[in-house]
């Protein structure tokens, strides 16, 4: 039976609030936070709660109660904590005023939403509006009443809820400025042939505000493909959406993209606070793993200083049985250590035979299997010198973070963007694959090239320089925390006149 609850607070105790009167305007901020409900969002929506917390704000962040019951379980599963209960309880030890709920996305906890992929998001866009809706009404008559709306920029309904209960409207993208930027100008390549044309030109984009020239092969997989699917909808109703947001925060830096954000920026406010890391990096006090994870410590501390490659595709994107098995051989052919991070549903949810077979008797010695793992940890651990990854943009900024050079097989969404930015302009990774099709001895080849001789030492050169990028912009005085400092007082500002 479907779910029809609204939503459901987390009962908790929360940090003693001195009296406030209906009518006056609270000292803080009260922000309600909503990611998307995908992992890869989950993550930097956790770690800005933290962040805004830390910063003046209440919050009450909103899981479903799909993900909240994956996250509940795998925690029970890989530390025998109890199922359900609070995710922010051990982050508001500390001081912060972070409450949390969850809400129905519309469908029962054993509907498999990957497997149902169009139907589900049929559903986000047509159902889970009304629940959301609903809890929002309610936690505007909290204590003290809410009085900001934080949504992940892919919802299609926050300027409509926002206006209905007069909250200042933030946008939280979660990735590039480039590929919002591309997304907010669709009309332009509709206009000029890139996009939704049967006969797409596919000479370099140059008319981009912002943006310097880019290959149609590297905008995102959305921009490239058959412009009618569920998420194409989504996409362009999100971002006719998002130019009604007050403000747009970006898990970006300035000067990464200095010249993208400076043109986003003519357009409304838009603050690059990244990378939006918990303040506990590598380790965070909030569960936000779908999965049990396993421990790959005892056998990383077995080997020597930068000699494992760690392979992960993300917890989303899935790939094809011959790309797993070619990958496979590489791995071995490379003759390099390797702990390899293999979703059970990688290639399908009702797929999971696909490796070759006595595969596990030739990596006895060089390679550790695992479903699932702390990233953060393993990328941290000395061990570790390199990342065969599909570039998401959360796992390339913690490669960055780490110091760890990477190997780019994108496999959807903005993880073409994204790989543009390691291999070309940043210069910190190659590309797996030059041809259509993967081949065990390009992988192999590749792995040589990122972990051994000169190359690899170049590799490491350039990504320390990126790194102390990122150190710099999040310093005190740094641009990602003046951004972060004038976002607060703008949000404050804006509160104010609503009132």
């Amino acid at each position: 039976m479907i779910n029809n609850r609204p939503y459901q607070e987390i009962e908790a105790k929360q940090p003693n609030k001195p009296p406030y009167k209906m009518g006056e305007i609270h000292p803080k901020p009260h922000a309600i936070l909503l990611p998307y409900p995908l992992q890869g969002h989950v993550i930097p929506f956790v770690h800005l709660a933290t962040k805004l917390a830390s910063n003046g704000f209440i919050i009450t962040f909103v899981n479903t109660e799909s993900i909240h019951h994956q996250i509940t379980k795998s925690r029970f599963q890989s530390n025998h904590h109890e199922e359900g209960g609070d995710i922010f309880s051990e982050a508001r030890k500390s001081g912060l005023d972070i409450r949390y709920a969850t809400v129905t996305d519309g469908f029962p906890l054993g509907f498999d939403r990957s497997l149902n992929h169009d139907q589900f998001f049929e559903g986000i866009v047509h159902v889970f509006p009304a629940h959301v809706d609903e809890l929002v009404g309610k936690l505007v008559q909290s204590d003290p009443p809410v009085n900001c709306l934080v949504v992940d920029t892919f919802y299609v309904f926050s300027s409509s809820i926002a206006k209905k209960y007069n909250l200042v409207n933030i946008s939280f993208w979660t990735e590039l400025a480039l590929v919002f930027s591309l997304y907010y100008h669709m009309d332009l390549l509709r206009k000029n042939g890139h996009y939704d044309h049967f006969d797409k030109r596919e000479d370099i984009i140059t008319y981009i505000p912002g943006v310097e020239a880019i290959k149609p092969s590297d905008m995102t997989s959305y921009l490239q493909t058959d412009p009618t699917t569920i998420v194409h909808r989504i996409i362009a109703k999100a971002f006719a959406d998002v130019r009604k947001a007050d403000f747009v925060v970006s898990n970006t830096i300035d000067e990464l993209e200095t010249q993208t954000i400076s043109a986003l920026q003519k357009n409304q406010p838009f603050y690059s606070i990244g990378p939006i890391f918990s303040s506990g990096f590598p380790t965070s006090s909030v569960a936000t793993s779908m999965w049990s994870e396993s421990d790959c410590a005892p056998w990383l501390d077995t080997k020597p200083e930068g000699s494992v490659l760690y392979v992960s595709f993300g917890s989303y994107a899935h790939t094809s049985k011959h790309d797993i098995v070619e990958i496979a051989h590489g791995l071995v052919l490379s003759q390099v250590n390797f702990v390899w991070v293999l979703r059970p549903d990688i290639v399908s949810s009702d797929e999971t035979d696909y490796l070759p077979t006595g595969y596990d008797r030739l990596i006895e010695y060089c390679g550790l299997i695992v479903p699932w793992c702390s990233q953060i940890s393993v990328l941290s651990h000395p061990a570790i010198g390199g990342f065969l990854t599909h570039c998401g943009w959360n796992s390339i900024l913690e490669s960055i973070w780490s110091n760890v050079p990477m190997i780019c097989y994108p496999l959807l969404t903005d993880q073409f963007t994204n790989r543009k930015l390691v291999v070309e302009d940043f210069k910190i990774g190659v590309n797996l694959c030059d041809k259509r099709s993967i081949t065990r001895e390009e992988v192999a080849e590749k792995i040589k090239r990122l972990m051994c001789g000169k190359s690899s030492n170049d590799f490491r050169k350039e990504i320390k320089k990126v790194r102390k990028t990122l150190e710099n912009a999040l310093a005190i005085g740094g641009s990602s925390h003046k951004n972060l400092d004038r976002f607060v007082k703008d949000v404050k500002a804006k509160i104010r006149k609503n009132h």
